[in-house]
């Protein structure tokens, strides 16, 4: 009798359990319906506290006594992301740090109740909170859209909120501080900046900032010392991005440190890095003057919903498309090694003919896009407009760093007072005066010959440079600041005219379209056979966090850094197998290569292969350049796969499967559809056949039985 009474208890807790959406209704997935989550900025509480929220994050901050961020919340799992009450912003003004906004009183740093904000107070040195103002996302700079991109708007449509404090010391009379934030429709994203602005008689010098603060709940709790800690499920980055093809290594600005104030933590001798910082490693050491107002980067904070790497990485590659649309531009591309004009033209009718779109001038080709000879620039200029005259975009490679100028306008080490010891060894500096000249020399070429591609090699890296003579920059405090500034700069004005920028460095959020998927050069001097191979696997693992359209890889269709015969594939018609396996693969994973040679094809049977790939790419593009399910990772011992997937296409997923092996391999293949926004019955057809009608289990999975011939591959189309 007690164990029915059990079941029977048990069986109506379950019933109610099922019946509970009828009186909450479960929210949709953001990342399949984004348009269910608008933003929204409004008053709370008769004017306490203002909130930006858009359904998936929620961010609250008091109004009264001072300005503060008292609560962050995680709406999509219901978690706190913050445990305690930091300022706004610090910042560092004259030698004086002076934090920005603030309530001070908390009892203790562990955690937050809402009955002790009423007993909190300003710190006094504070510049204090005066206002506020609401409105629209603005775009950072312009984007005038002409290539193939997905449609996303610009800027990304939310919110924005203005913050404006004043300082409370005299001496400081005039300057003004406004705190930037924006929320967005669809996305669990918070941009955060700030603008120091000056309308006092003199100026004032911005030695350092700490534009987010942030005393975090900690993912890890350890009585000892630990080596490495684990940090909160967020993302945090910044536009001050350099030295690096992933937004990790390329991360200059987020900082977890420890938190001394937080004396009831667990750990004995308060070590855990429970408070996100974002800031410069140095600087800015800026003077602001009189009339004159300075902006931080931008720091951008993503929450995740899940600690699963794929979703976490669709959540991310959301981020990219969403903030930095030209990113989803991808056009296809050759590099070709010779400026010779009937080489170029050459290349030019077969890129036409092909189906190609890009034509970048590649390093070895003899192009110098720093020449001021008013004969070579027009010799350009007719190369460009014979290109443009068949539909091909012309433009070429530039090095900027990594290389030595000379001793007066190269970057000081601050260690040896002397040039060398860089980052790459020896670069220039931006701010000297050769710095100075070679942005006017480049921009004056790409105006005059209507150049429509730039590949930036060797970006600045964030070399410092501790010259006291160079006119861009005072010393080594505001080195970097400046060069980074010179650059980004830059790279807006080849946005806003519609310059695609290839540039090997994290800089998409400053305007750059395109960097490395991520592979090891001298790789490509191995034989074909092994070439092929590494190259999926850095496909495979290039599209974690990256979209497709932002990797290059590379094919070298003649030699590269070595290898002969055996690593190239000129000439072209003697290698139709490799060529087809690099155009395959590459086009199946939505990835461009530079396609590194002095022509596409050499006979009419190439260029059959050539084109019939291209026109498959250009038929399934939408999908392709869609994101990357990763099935199985390559390893040369089975199948290895991919699936695209994209709920808003007719085309909602497409799988490519590869059989590396010397064997036929047949088998069941499980196919993930959960993100193409199929959750009852999906047709799906092997490359153009018929298709067949799968019904989906209830985790959103279809087996479909695949039979790939040795060293091979196949398609499969989800609708």
């Amino acid at each position: 009798m007690r164990t029915s009474k059990v079941t029977f208890f048990l069986g109506l807790i379950l019933a109610c359990a099922a019946c509970r959406p009828s009186f909450e209704e479960a929210k949709p997935d953001w990342l399949l319906k984004p348009e269910s989550f608008k933003a929204n900025i409004q008053e709370a509480d008769g004017g306490k506290f203002v909130v930006l929220d858009n359904g998936l994050v929620r961010r609250t901050l008091r109004l009264v006594h001072d300005c503060a961020t008292v609560d962050f919340q995680n709406l999509m799992t219901g978690e706190a992301i913050i445990r305690a009450i930091r300022p706004e912003a610090i910042l560092e003004l004259n030698g004086k740090k002076i934090p920005i906004g603030g309530l001070a009183g908390q009892p203790d740093q562990a955690y937050i109740l809402p009955r002790w904000l009423e007993t909190l107070t300003a710190n006094p040195d504070a510049f204090h909170y005066s206002g506020y103002e609401k409105g629209e996302t603005q775009p950072r700079f312009p984007y005038p859209r002409r290539r193939w991109a997905e449609g996303r708007p610009w800027p990304a449509p939310g919110k924005s909120l203005v913050l404006h404090f004043k300082p409370s010391h005299a001496d400081l009379g005039g300057i003004a501080v406004d705190v930037h934030y924006e929320i967005y429709d669809g996305l669990p994203l918070l941009t955060k900046w700030l603008t120091v602005s000056n309308a006092g008689p003199r100026p004032v010098v911005l030695n350092s900032f700490i534009s987010e603060n942030l005393a975090v709940i900690e993912p890890e709790v350890s009585v000892g010392d630990v080596d490495q800690w684990e940090r909160p499920n967020i993302h945090i980055e910044s536009d001050y991005a350099f030295s690096g093809m992933s937004p990790k290594s390329a991360n200059r600005t987020t900082y977890w440190v420890e938190d001394p104030s937080f004396t009831s933590q667990v750990n004995y001798a308060f070590k855990t890095p429970c408070v996100l910082e974002s800031r410069p490693p140095i600087g800015p050491e800026e003077s602001i003057g009189p009339g004159m107002t300075f902006e931080t980067f931008r720091t951008f904070e993503l929450i995740y919903d899940s600690t699963d790497r794929e979703r976490k990485g669709l959540a991310l590659r959301r981020m990219y498309r969403t903030i930095a649309p030209w990113v989803t531009e991808n056009p296809i591309f050759l590099h070709l090694k010779s400026i010779e004009p009937e080489v170029v033209k050459q290349a030019v009718d077969q890129c036409a003919e092909a189906g190609f779109e890009m034509i970048i001038l590649s390093f070895g080709s003899g192009l110098d896009m720093e020449s001021t000879d008013e004969a070579y620039i027009q010799k350009m200029k007719e190369l460009a407009d014979y290109a443009h005259a068949k539909g091909i975009e012309l433009g070429g490679y530039s090095l900027l760093a990594s290389r030595r100028i000379s001793e007066k306008d190269d970057v000081i080490n601050p260690k040896t007072g002397k040039t060398g010891g860089a980052i790459f060894g020896n670069s220039p500096c931006l701010g000297s005066g050769w710095g100075k000249d070679y942005f006017v020399r480049i921009s004056n070429f790409l105006e005059k010959t209507g150049f429509d591609i730039l590949e930036h090699d060797g970006s600045y890296p964030g070399d410092l440079c501790a010259s006291t003579k160079h006119p861009g920059h005072s010393g080594l405090n505001d080195s970097q600041w400046k060069q980074w500034r010179i650059i980004t700069d830059f790279y807006r004005w080849c946005l806003s005219r519609n310059i695609y920028l290839n540039v090997p460095d994290w800089y998409f959020l400053a305007g750059s379209n395109k960097t490395a998927i991520g592979y090891r050069e001298v790789n490509w001097s191995l034989p074909r056979d092994r070439q092929i191979m590494l190259g999926r696997q850095n496909l495979y693992d290039g599209t974690w966090e990256k979209t497709p359209s932002m990797g290059w890889t590379f094919v070298p269709l003649i030699q590269y850094h070595g290898g002969g015969d055996a690593a190239t594939l000129e000439p072209l018609s003697e290698h139709l197998d490799a060529y087809q396996a690099h155009l395959v693969q590459n086009f199946g994973y939505g990835v461009q290569a530079c396609y590194r040679g002095t022509r596409l094809f050499d006979s009419e049977p190439t260029k059959a292969l050539v084109k019939k790939w291209v026109d498959w790419y250009k038929k399934y593009r939408a999908i392709l350049n869609s994101d990357v399910i990763h099935l199985r990772r390559p390893d040369g011992r089975d199948l290895d796969a991919v699936l695209h997937v994209n709920a808003g296409l007719k085309e909602k997923g497409l799988a490519i499967v590869f059989n590396p092996t010397e064997r036929l391999i047949e088998k069941t293949l499980t196919l993930p559809l959960y993100f193409t926004g199929l959750s009852d019955k999906a047709k799906i057809r092997e490359q153009e056949g018929t298709p067949r009608v799968y019904r989906l289990n209830r985790q959103f999975e279809v087996q479909i039985a695949v039979k790939v011939s040795p060293t091979s591959f196949t398609w499969f189309v989800v609708e």
